[in-house]
């Protein structure tokens, strides 16, 4: 059973190599992003939390992942995309998973330079169906059709934080109290650094290295 934590600023790349890691190995994706931003749908309050790029009380967050993590099946491992943030988060997290008997085996450290994270930010656009992620300030990662996916052929969409001024909050915020956690992680010898500049094939491949089969 391979439990993974993906740690990285925004726009790095942690979703998609989420997605990859979980048809490859077949595990649950949590993506702490997405169970705010479904929450957000019948919550204001959080919804304008959101849009302004600040963290969202641990309490919240801490509810909505140990919902999810009950419900996992019992040999069924998991990846964190977006959690923990901070040491706190963490250490609560070390808990929860100890008492589940779901402990973290692997934390990636995705590094992507500031000026490279912008780009992506500002051109990133989500599949509205599918999730396919699509970056229009990439060649390579441009959808064929304008606005289109090229898997499910449905709307593309942006997140209503990929902007510059919610990025720059985010960014700022990532390395105020989230920094902190590669040394937290770093002294139980579970911390890889991953180059995320490279392609996404080319960073998966680093990560299976890792993992093995």
């Amino acid at each position: 059973m391979k439990n993974v934590i993906l740690l990285a600023p925004p726009a790095a790349g942690k979703g998609t190599q989420a997605h990859l890691l979980e048809e490859y190995y077949h595990l649950a994706h949590i993506s702490t992003g997405d169970l705010l931003r479904e929450a957000s749908r019948t919550n204001e309050e959080l919804r304008e939390c959101l849009k302004s790029g600040h963290l969202v009380s641990d309490e919240i967050v801490l509810s909505l992942l140990k919902e999810r993590l009950l419900n996992l099946k019992e040999e069924e491992g998991y990846i964190l995309d977006g959690f923990p943030r901070t040491v706190a988060q963490a250490e609560d997290l070390k808990e929860i998973s100890q008492k589940i008997h779901k402990e973290i085996g692997y934390v990636f450290l995705l590094e992507v330079p500031k000026e490279v994270l912008e780009q992506r930010i500002t051109g990133r656009r989500i599949c509205s169906t599918c999730g396919a992620i699509y970056n229009l300030n990439n060649e390579m990662e441009r959808p064929t059709q304008k606005d289109i996916c090229n898997r499910c052929h449905q709307a593309l969409t942006t997140r209503q934080d990929d902007n510059l001024e919610s990025f720059e909050v985010r960014y700022q915020t990532y390395l105020k109290q989230t920094q902190p956690l590669v040394s937290y992680y770093e002294k139980q010898n579970i911390l890889y650094r991953i180059d995320s500049t490279k392609s996404k094939e080319e960073v998966f491949q680093k990560l299976k290295e890792i993992l093995g089969d």
